[in-house]
Formats: structure tokens, C-alpha cells, sequence
């Protein structure tokens, strides 16, 4: 259930597939200290990374996106976890539409990926994990944005994939963890 008033039409958009398999994980949290998500962990093993990711103080935007995409059926790129990798998903836009995988730069280096749910004159708004360490929505700077990208869609793209305006209300995340 999605607690943010501007972001509740979420929870009514029938399509794309990410948006509604996403928005399904709204609210998964990190565990911060010695314990860790049994849920995330979880999603390790779906899409057989438990070698390579075994606690959730590692960065999981990466692999928020890729379970995702995996349940929306569509294929995950090589080593998910690697935020910048997702320039290499789908097809590139130069417009962002819901749905769409957006990567960003992050300060001191590495990157960030989410799913773009809608913007303002300066922000995407971000539907991400390890956002605040948990998934959820936040503005992200567009001057961050390194790439757009969208699903090849299967069969035709959703009439609803669509560039969504927002108000400008909200913190802006000045570095995602």
C-alpha cells in the first residue's frame, strides 16, 4: 500500500507490468545491523545471485529493478546489481515514460536505478529500492539522469506509458541508500 497522497494513482494503473509488479513491493524495507531482509534475500536467490549478494547492506536498487523485471516477464541484464548496467535494458528514450528504467549518478561515484512514475520541472520521481533503505518514491535530480530506458514490449506498448506531470512537493534525494 502506497502511503504518499501524490503517488496513490499508482495502485490504479493496470500496465506497464513493472509499474504493477513494483508497485506490489512498495514498503520492503531493509534491515539495517547484523539482520537482514529475508525478503530481499529472497529475491537473491530468484534470480540466482545468493553468491553474490548475500546481505542487504549491499546496494539492492539493482536487484529491486531486476526482480521486477523478471516478474513482468522480461529478462534482466548481465550482473543486476550494477546500477549502470540498465542502460543496457530495453530500448533508450530520450523522453521518460511510466515505466521506464532511469539510471543516475551518484556523488563519490556507482550509480542508482528505478522506474520513472512522473517528474516536475526539475525531478523524476522514482519508484526505486534502497531509497531511504527501504522501496518506495523520491525525487531525484533529472541533471543526475544518465539513461532512459524502456521494455521491448512483447505484444504492443500500454496505452497507458504516458510522460506523468507532479507537483513539485517533496525532498529531493541527493543520495540514495
Amino acid at each position: 500500500m502506497i502511503h504518499q497522497n501524490n503517488y496513490k494513482f499508482l495502485e490504479k494503473e493496470s500496465g506497464p507490468k513493472v509499474i504493477v509488479e513494483a508497485v506490489k513491493l512498495y514498503g520492503t524495507k531493509e534491515i539495517v545491523g547484523k539482520q537482514h531482509s529475508k525478503e530481499i534475500l529472497s529475491w537473491a536467490e530468484d534470480l540466482e545471485l545468493k553468491n553474490s549478494y548475500t546481505n542487504d547492506e549491499i546496494p539492492w536498487c539493482g536487484l529491486f529493478v531486476a526482480i521486477v523485471v523478471k516478474r513482468a516477464g522480461f529478462d534482466v541484464v548481465h550482473n543486476p546489481l550494477w546500477a549502470r548496467n540498465w542502460n543496457n535494458f530495453g530500448t533508450k528514450q530520450s523522453i521518460a515514460m511510466l515505466g521506464d528504467i532511469l539510471t543516475f549518478t551518484r556523488p563519490g561515484g556507482g550509480g542508482h536505478v528505478g522506474f520513472y512514475i512522473g517528474e516536475d520541472d526539475t525531478c523524476y520521481h522514482v519508484l526505486g529500492g534502497n531509497q531511504a533503505n527501504m522501496v518506495n518514491t523520491t525525487r531525484i535530480l533529472k541533471s543526475r539522469c544518465i539513461g532512459i530506458r524502456r521494455c521491448d514490449w512483447k505484444i504492443a506498448q500500454p496505452k497507458n506509458v504516458r510522460v506523468i506531470k507532479l507537483s513539485s512537493t517533496g525532498q529531493i534525494s541527493e543520495n540514495e541508500s
